[in-house]
């Protein structure tokens, strides 16, 4: 039994959460999965993995043994990049994760450089608004926005925007523009659920919390910038979220003499895996290209 064969099989298996999908993936047939993994049960004297009609679940000795796996298939890639030499470039998969409104106007466009960079690499980008499990998911490197509030993880800070309270030039025309924080009372608000109905403002010395009215609450941010450019009110979002919109005017700022809080980007590790040669190339391409 190739043991590293068989190790990447079962995280394979274990991402995927089908014997099938994990076969396509590694390009052979079913079979060979099921009896590498069998073999690899055998061998190690445990069950790792549980079927059920629902599907694959690692046991816990499973779980225990998926993080070590990856890190041994990360560790044997690094040495392979290293035996190479750096002028190699990069080969294998990254699996990367981001939000899905970020990804698509900022991060999706920058791919096909970095792959024409890399050839021998592949990518996954999991597109998702949540804060998933990086290890449960197999994710090399997030890209995360808002404030780090777990210490374990791996996280260095790539960028920082402003927030606004953004409308549409139609919208303003209808409703009006509201000169002060308080007059957002009178105005109808699409509520990020993420972000809540309390907006937060600061002038100088000066904080204001306001409760603002909402008709429309939103569980994603795309859901979010389709009722903005529907004309259905105003939003709390960062320069991000509108880039192209506020470049074209489509849609404009009102309060420009009141702040909210910054938003951070991070590029996020998962706990406990150090970062790869892939992983850390992603970054450090993304934070150039990104900042350029």
């Amino acid at each position: 039994m190739d043991r590293l064969a068989a190790m990447e099989t079962f995280v394979r298996v274990v991402e995927t959460g089908s014997f099938s999908e994990a076969a396509r993936q590694l390009r052979v047939g079913q079979p060979a999965v099921s009896k590498s993994v069998a073999q690899l049960e055998e061998f190690l004297g445990v069950k790792l993995l549980t079927r059920s009609t629902r599907g694959l679940t690692p046991t816990e000795a499973g779980l225990g043994y998926l993080e070590r796996a990856r890190r041994a298939l990360e560790e044997a890639a690094e040495a392979e990049i290293a035996a190479r030499g750096a002028g190699a470039g990069l080969k294998g998969r990254l699996r990367i994760c981001a939000a899905v409104t970020f990804a698509r106007i900022h991060l999706i466009p920058m791919l096909p450089k970095f792959l024409a960079q890399n050839p021998e690499l592949d990518l996954e980008v999991v597109l998702d608004d949540r804060q998933i499990d990086l290890v449960q998911e197999g994710i090399d490197v997030a890209l995360r926005m808002g404030k780090m509030t777990d210490s374990m993880l791996t996280a260095r800070r790539i960028a920082r925007c402003k927030r606004m309270v953004l409308g549409t030039p139609a919208y303003f025309k209808r409703a009006g523009t509201p000169s002060t924080p308080s007059e957002l009372s009178r105005h109808q608000a699409v509520v990020y659920l993420r972000e809540g109905s309390v907006w937060s403002f600061q002038r100088e010395s000066t904080e204001l919390a306001v409760t603002v009215r909402s008709r429309l609450r939103v569980t994603a941010a795309e859901g979010v910038r389709a009722a903005v450019l529907a004309d259905a009110g105003l939003a709390i979002a960062s320069e991000w979220m509108f880039s192209p919109e506020l470049k074209t005017g489509s849609v404009r700022a009102a309060l420009p003499e009141w702040s909210l809080p910054a938003l951070d980007l991070w590029a996020v590790l998962p706990t406990g895996r150090a970062a790869t040669a892939k992983a850390r190339a992603f970054v450090n391409f993304f934070e150039r290209s990104f900042n350029g």
